[in-house]
């Protein structure tokens, strides 16, 4: 069966996870052509309309590049409540761990925006004043809007540890992709703030991105220009997925026929896309 063009870069991606001859007769099995040579920079500028919604996680994977053209993109996809990343990339902040040096900061961006205006309640009081004194989410936002440095991050995680901040800047910070994981963790666990945190889409990595997160579809779109979103972190959603791909479907054209019929309306995740049309098969 044909793999339309919305399936096909994402059949692609898992095809490049078997070996190249048995990828090349799978391929014809499923009238799907191999992909032509794309320029990295032309595939970066349709990410913001051409994906779907991405998890937070995955924006910081991108961050983490510390790539101006890169940033530039991530900031298209970001959203007004996104304004302390946007400092950050105005500011030239790195997001790579480790990564000390300052990050350029595309022309366009450098030229075109100011950086948002200090809240009001910040200027006034200083950071930690302001973060105690938020007693409603509105609140919350804008004091964190002035968190986006390292220094910051340990300002914030030292006043907790004297005397917890309030539970709505706990929860505006910790639905961050840059929140420091440390920090989060000594937030505290509780059954609501763990689904806050997972609906904001703060995974556990690339892997668990790459198997457990869904609809495989969306994911598999995600992944398959993992090489230029993210290519640091790439390499950890193939290595995750290459067993189970190899496993699950290997070489027989009737396994990849089956799931290149179910990707677009399978609901599930990528890892029980592949082992449910290998099961099919």
């Amino acid at each position: 069966m044909r793999a339309d063009i919305t399936s096909g870069r994402a059949v692609g991606f898992l095809l490049d996870l078997i070996d190249p001859a048995d990828a090349d007769r799978v391929r014809a099995r499923v009238e799907l052509p191999r992909p032509a040579p794309e320029d990295p920079r032309e595939a970066r500028r349709r990410i913001p309309w051409g994906l779907p919604a991405l998890p937070s996680s995955v924006v910081l994977w991108m961050l983490q590049e510390d790539d101006p053209d890169l940033n530039a993109v991530v900031w298209r996809l970001l959203t007004d409540r996104d304004t302390a990343l946007r400092r950050a990339i105005l500011d030239g902040v790195p997001f790579a761990p480790g990564r000390l040096l300052a990050v350029e900061v595309d022309p366009v961006l450098r030229d075109d925006y100011a950086e948002p205006p200090v809240p009001e309640r910040v200027a006034r009081l200083g950071l930690v004043p302001a973060l105690r004194e938020s007693d409603s989410m509105a609140a919350a936002r804008a004091a964190t809007s002035m968190v986006y440095r390292r220094e910051h991050w340990q300002t914030v995680a030292e006043a907790d540890r004297e005397n917890s901040l309030p539970g709505y800047v706990r929860w505006a910070l910790s639905v961050r992709p840059d929140c420091p994981p440390t920090l989060r963790a000594q937030f505290g666990a509780h059954r609501k703030f763990d689904f806050r945190v997972r609906r904001a889409g703060i995974l556990d990595g690339p892997a668990a991105y790459a198997l457990d997160h869904g609809p495989a579809l969306d994911v598999l779109k995600v992944l398959s220009l993992g090489h230029v979103m993210f290519p640091r972190r790439a390499t950890e959603t193939e290595d995750a997925l290459r067993p189970l791909v190899r496993d699950h479907l290997g070489d027989r054209e009737e396994a990849w026929a089956v799931l290149a019929q179910l990707l677009d309306t399978f609901h599930g995740t990528t890892g029980e896309l592949v082992r449910t049309a290998g099961a099919i098969a």
